[in-house]
C-alpha cells in the first residue's frame, strides 16, 4: 500500500489517484468478507419453538366401541289372577314401588262369600267327623263282646275315614277361597319403577284370560346388551393366539364405559357380565351384556348407547395426543424432532383411540420427541426448538375410534 502511495504521489495524476483508491476499497471489502462468506447472504433464522411429547413404550388396552341398547335388570308384568271388576288404582304412574305393595283392588265381595261358604262346608265336615269317630269308638267294645256283627263295625270305621276326608277337602276349599280373596288385591312382585296403568277403574279383568294391568321394571342396575360381529371376534382371538395381543385381564370384571346417544360419556363405569355362546344367524352378531349402576335413573330401558370395553391389550405400544398425528389418504404420520433440531416426517401405524389419545403400534422408538403443537410455525427446513407440550393450551381433536379387532388385523 505504501508503494502504491509513493507511485501516486510521484505521478501527480488525478486519474491515477482515482484508480488507487478504487483498488484499495475493493481489497478491503474482500478482506472483510473472508473466504467463507458470500456477499449479501442473509443471517440464519433462529429455531422455531414447538411443543413436543417424549414417547414411551407401555402396555395399552385396546378399546372396542360397540352398539347396544339398555334393558331393565328385572321386568315383571302385573296381571289380574282372578276375574272381577277393577275398583281402585292404588299407585301413582311412573313412581317407585316396593315388592308386595298393593297396586290394584278388584271387587272382593264374591270371593269373600266363596270363602264363607267354604268355611261352612268345612265346619259341617268337622261335625260329621266327630259323630263318625264316636260311633266307631262305641262299636269297638261291642264287636269284642260279639254284640254287633263284623260288618257293622267295618261300616262305622269307613264312615269315620270318609268324614276325615271330607274335613281335609273342606280345609283345602277354605285355603283356595282365601287365595282367591287375596288375589283380589293385586300387588307388585318386585321392587322397581312402575309405568302407566293399562286398565282403568270399572274394567272387567281376568275374565277368560289373565289381564295385564301394568309393568314394573327395575332400572338400578341397568343391563346394556351390545353386539359384536363374529368376524371381529375371530380376528381378535387369532391375534391373541399368535401373541400379537394379549387378553385384557378377567372378562368377568372388565371395565366398560357407556357413551350416550348425544356423544357424552356416562359418569359411572359398567361391568361386563358375559358373552353369549351362540351367534345370531340373521345378523352374524354375538351379544355381550354389561351391568351399569343407574342410581339417578338417567338410563331408561330401550335407549341406544355405545359401550367401550377393553377385550385385548398390546405390548410396547405408545400413546400420542390425537393432534400429533396427521391422517390422510396416504396413511398416518407424525413429525419427529432430532437431536440437532431438524424435523423429520415419520410414517406410523395407528391402532385405536384411548382417552383422547391414539395408540401407535409401529413407527416410533422410545425416547423420540414428537411435535404436538407448532406445526404452522415450521417453514421449509427450519430447525425446531422442542419444549414440553402443555395439554391445557390445546383442545383435543375429535376421535374416530377403531375396533380392537381391526387394530389386531393391522398388526
Amino acid at each position: 500500500m505504501a508503494a502504491w502511495q509513493s507511485i501516486v504521489r510521484g505521478s501527480g495524476s488525478t486519474s491515477a489517484r482515482c484508480l488507487f483508491w478504487s483498488v484499495g476499497a475493493l481489497a478491503m471489502q474482500l478482506v472483510a468478507c473472508g473466504p467463507g462468506a458470500a456477499p449479501g447472504a442473509p443471517a440464519a433464522p433462529p429455531p422455531v419453538e414447538v411443543g413436543v411429547v417424549t414417547v414411551t413404550a407401555t402396555t395399552v388396552g385396546l378399546q372396542t366401541e360397540l352398539p347396544g341398547r339398555t334393558e331393565a335388570s328385572r321386568v315383571a308384568q302385573v296381571r289380574a289372577r282372578v276375574a272381577g271388576i277393577l275398583q281402585q288404582q292404588l299407585f301413582r304412574e311412573g313412581s317407585e314401588v316396593n315388592a308386595g305393595q298393593a297396586l290394584f283392588q278388584i271387587d272382593a265381595a264374591p270371593y269373600a262369600a266363596a270363602l264363607a261358604s267354604a268355611q261352612a262346608v268345612a265346619a259341617r265336615a268337622q261335625a260329621n267327623l266327630m259323630q263318625a269317630q264316636a260311633q266307631a269308638e262305641r262299636y269297638k267294645p261291642l264287636l269284642e263282646a260279639n254284640a254287633i256283627s263284623q260288618q257293622d263295625y267295618i261300616s262305622a270305621v269307613a264312615a269315620q275315614k270318609q268324614a276325615e276326608a271330607d274335613v281335609a277337602a273342606g280345609k283345602a276349599a277354605v285355603q283356595l277361597a282365601q287365595i282367591n280373596l287375596g288375589y283380589a288385591s293385586v300387588s307388585s312382585p318386585i321392587a322397581g319403577r312402575i309405568g302407566r296403568a293399562l286398565v282403568t277403574e270399572g274394567a272387567l279383568v281376568g275374565q277368560g284370560e289373565v289381564t295385564q294391568l301394568a309393568l314394573v321394571q327395575r332400572i338400578d342396575p341397568m343391563y346394556v346388551n351390545v353386539t359384536q360381529p363374529v368376524a371381529d371376534v375371530l380376528r381378535l382371538r387369532g391375534a391373541i393366539a399368535s401373541g400379537q395381543l394379549k387378553t385384557a385381564g378377567d372378562k368377568a370384571s372388565a371395565a366398560v364405559r357407556i357413551v350416550l346417544d348425544d356423544g357424552s360419556l356416562y359418569p359411572l363405569p359398567a361391568r361386563l357380565l358375559f358373552s353369549d355362546l351362540s351367534v345370531d344367524p340373521s345378523s352374524g352378531q354375538i351379544t355381550l351384556r354389561a351391568e351399569v349402576p343407574n342410581p339417578k335413573g338417567l338410563l331408561l330401558p330401550g335407549m341406544y348407547v355405545r359401550a367401550r370395553l377393553e377385550q385385548a391389550a398390546v405390548n410396547a405400544a405408545m400413546l400420542l395426543p390425537q393432534q400429533a398425528v396427521q391422517r390422510n389418504s396416504q396413511g398416518d404420520s407424525v413429525k419427529v424432532v432430532a437431536a440437532d433440531g431438524s424435523v423429520n416426517t415419520r410414517a406410523v401405524k395407528v391402532g385405536t383411540a384411548k382417552d383422547e389419545q391414539w395408540v401407535v403400534l409401529e413407527g416410533l422408538q422410545p425416547g423420540e420427541q414428537v411435535i404436538v403443537d407448532g406445526f404452522q410455525k415450521l417453514q421449509g427446513k427450519a430447525r425446531a426448538k422442542p419444549v414440553p407440550w402443555n395439554p391445557a393450551k390445546a383442545a383435543p381433536a375429535p376421535a374416530t375410534p377403531a375396533s380392537a379387532a381391526s387394530a389386531a388385523k393391522q398388526s
